[in-house]
């Protein structure tokens, strides 16, 4: 495959509800979707999952633009290309910046299923024809949340995620797990605690929560090896695990019983398969975590899930849960839980140009220089 063009649009959307965790709101989000063609017309689409300040990692959009023009794009023009995973490996001499490399690295791998004729999902090796859908709730009221988590029950979602911190967390949950016994429940902490709150999140292991996601802080498997010892709820690491090593890391020392893989995080879908790989081998279920996506990273997000040690609901619900229209044709929609996995080539959803056009701040096209 020989690339001729790359097109980045940075898109601004706002959201149904504004999100909120301990760190930030989210009301407007911005996201960079890619889109590659190759010298035959075959074309793929990506998406950087940034958001506009670091809060949740140090890319921002605006680094992440600077990462893509000045660097990352120029290097796909340097070759032909065999397959996606070789876009990943050209990128790997550069240092970090892992959800600027993601989003460029998708769109090759819409752009290869495309031109073999499969669906990404059959391409990349899944087996599922639907996956199951999960939701989270962002932090509100304590009497909110509750009301928002059987809103979404009756949606037919079956794993619901709250966002919790010290002064939102036993008491909220406790009420929860009492009108939903056998919710299926996890609490999300985006590193709000440290290890002297140990006793305040042992008081959480009475509750069958399914787990407790990254309570500690975002770059650590030291502390959270230490605090599972005196936990019997499992802890799942997100932020700690941005690349291939960062996962053996944590596997080795017992940092965690779960892991959630988000594609931007880890930098692109190949190392988001070879860590699946890896706590597959190594009898650590996994899930797909979500990043406020339009419907092209949810569209990966589908399909990354459909492996077999997704075995865990992930982030992975309906487009309408955030906007008021998306910028794929169909929307992500789910029914009775579920989500049915696109057949057609690539990722299976048509994406709106006429529309990211409309939502598009800034826009940029590189083409080969000859």
């Amino acid at each position: 495959m020989r690339l001729e063009k790359v097109e980045l649009f940075l898109t601004s959307m706002e959201l149904v509800q504004p999100f909120r965790t301990h760190l930030e709101t989210v009301k407007d989000r911005e996201s960079i979707l890619i889109k590659v063609t190759d010298a035959d017309g075959y074309s793929g689409w990506g998406e950087v999952v940034a958001f506009s300040t670091p809060w949740y990692t140090e890319e921002t959009i605006e680094t992440a633009w600077h990462m893509l023009t000045d660097f990352f794009v120029p290097v796909v023009f340097e070759s032909d290309w065999e397959s996606p995973r070789e876009w990943s490996a050209a990128l790997e001499r550069f240092k970090r910046n892992p959800m600027a490399k993601a989003g460029l690295e998708m769109a090759a791998w819409d752009l290869f299923a495309k031109r073999s004729g499969m669906s990404l999902s059959s391409y990349i090796g899944g087996g599922r024809t639907t996956v199951k859908a999960g939701i989270v709730v962002s932090v509100d009221t304590p009497e909110r949340m509750l009301s928002i988590v059987g809103e979404r029950l009756q949606e037919g979602y079956e794993r619901v995620k709250v966002k919790i911190e010290p002064h939102n967390d036993v008491e909220m949950l406790k009420m929860i797990k009492s009108a939903y016994p056998d919710l299926a429940l996890l609490a999300d902490a985006n590193s709000a605690y440290s290890l002297k709150d140990a006793e305040r999140l042992i008081e959480l292991d009475s509750l069958g929560l399914l787990m407790i996601e990254q309570p500690l802080d975002s770059d650590d498997i030291v502390e959270h090896a230490e605090l599972q010892k005196h936990l019997s709820t499992p802890i799942c690491l997100d932020e700690s695990i941005v690349s291939l090593q960062d996962a053996k890391n944590a596997i080795m020392l017992g940092s965690c019983r779960v892991i959630s893989i988000k594609i931007g995080r880890v930098g692109g879908l190949a190392n988001a398969i070879a860590i699946h790989d890896l706590c597959e081998e190594n009898d650590i279920p996994v899930w797909c975590g979500g990043m406020l996506e339009t419907g092209i990273s949810r569209a990966f997000n589908i399909a990354l899930a459909t492996l077999p040690n997704f075995t865990i609901p992930g982030d992975i619900s309906a487009s309408s849960r955030y906007w008021k229209r998306d910028v794929t044709i169909p929307e992500v929609t789910v029914e009775n839980g579920e989500i049915k996995v696109p057949t057609e080539p690539g990722i299976g959803y048509q994406v709106d140009e006429v529309y990211v056009n409309q939502i598009s701040k800034r826009t940029k096209t590189i083409t080969k220089k000859t």
